[in-house]
């Protein structure tokens, strides 16, 4: 599968993930699955669970492909770091990694999923989706590309905006042996031990219907585990590279925060249905002055990111809303893990520990 033009990442280096595909097959085993098939979500889920298990059944273990003279050193070699990465997140992390990770699948195609989301477009209020297990969430996965058009195309003729975008990895939340897909594997070294201590993250905490603070979270263990981890080998260019790009998300995430504010408080200031159209306009107006500071103010701070990212960015509220499931927060994250003495897996314990005291 490809799509000119698409790109998996949210940022300049944030890869797009969805958590709980897997999960589905919960969903169908719980429900009944003769029943589940004859409604809209049983047959989603039926075909969800259909790809997971060809996913499954693909898999080789990873210990063996790299002992594999066949496979190309570069390979062997990005294999062999995703073994050591999970070997660190449980150990120094205290991530159950279980069996994730210690199988891999070759795809027959270049992209694993396209995940859509939407929001009213003269409102900052997202399209919901809910599944079994995992609750209610701001996207959905579609395994074909027609079948992610027809469902962007329905949700912008709804009034919506839509960002449809590639996914290049997922996690089942420890519920199954969840294998190193063949699209992950095309990341750098960095984004490569990122992801993985990112979907781990989702095994030890992830809380029902919230994916705003699942995924950030995620994101920020992702991005200072990989950091610890390069640190604990030696490689120092590669810990510098994850703090550089771990900077630029919490940049963006200001960013992308004070946009919200700015067009929230903007559509609240002019509610009720008579004044929709006033609405769109100044909306128009925000957005134009936030491009001007993204290109102007932002870019020129990044350290990581293409500055030429500030020129091309959608700028919708669907893509906010999407931009901000990953980017939410993350100051409050690095307070905690500045008060604890820059110790990742207390600042991790603390942050759960929290979360479910406010749940």
């Amino acid at each position: 599968m490809h799509l000119p033009g698409m790109r998996n990442r949210g940022t300049g280096r944030l890869k797009l993930r969805w958590g709980g595909i897997g999960l589905v097959l919960l969903g169908i085993a719980a429900g009944g699955a003769l029943l589940l098939v004859a409604t809209p979500l049983g047959r989603y889920l039926a075909r969800a669970a259909w790809e997971e298990g060809r996913i499954l059944r693909h898999r080789k273990p990873i210990a063996k492909l790299v002992k594999d003279t066949t496979i190309a050193p570069a390979t062997r070699a990005k294999l062999l770091l995703v073994l050591e990465a999970r070997a660190y997140a449980e150990d120094s992390l205290g991530l159950p990694a279980k069996d994730a990770f210690t199988q891999f699948t070759q795809l027959d195609r270049d992209t694993l999923l396209l995940v859509l989301s939407g929001a009213r477009r003269d409102w900052l209020s997202a399209k919901t989706w809910w599944f079994p297990v995992v609750g209610r969430v701001p996207y959905k996965g579609f395994f074909e590309v027609d079948d992610a058009r027809r469902a962007e195309r329905d949700l912008a003729r709804d009034g919506f905006d839509t960002y449809l975008r590639p996914a290049s990895a997922f996690s089942t939340l420890g519920w199954f042996n969840d294998p190193l897909l063949s699209s992950t594997l095309r990341a750098d070294s960095v984004d490569l031990v990122n992801t993985v201590i990112h979907e781990l993250t989702h095994n030890r905490y992830y809380a029902k219907g919230a994916a705003v603070f699942n995924e950030s979270f995620a994101n920020f263990v992702g991005a200072r585990g990989a950091e610890r981890f390069f640190r604990s080998r030696g490689d120092e260019r590669s810990a510098a590279i994850s703090v550089a790009r771990w900077d630029d998300d919490q940049l963006l995430g200001t960013y992308w925060s004070s946009l919200f504010t700015a067009l929230d408080s903007t559509f609240r200031a002019h509610p009720g249905d008579s004044l929709t159209a006033r609405r769109l306009a100044l909306r128009d107006s925000v957005y134009a002055v936030a491009r001007r500071t993204l290109v102007d103010s932002v870019a020129p701070l990044f350290k990581a990111v293409d500055t030429a990212y500030a020129t091309r960015v959608r700028l919708d509220n669907a893509a906010l809303l999407a931009r901000r499931i990953y980017l939410t927060d993350l100051g409050a994250f690095e307070r905690v893990f500045a008060e604890e003495g820059q110790d990742l897996e207390r600042s991790i314990v603390r942050i759960i520990t929290e979360h479910r005291a406010r749940d």
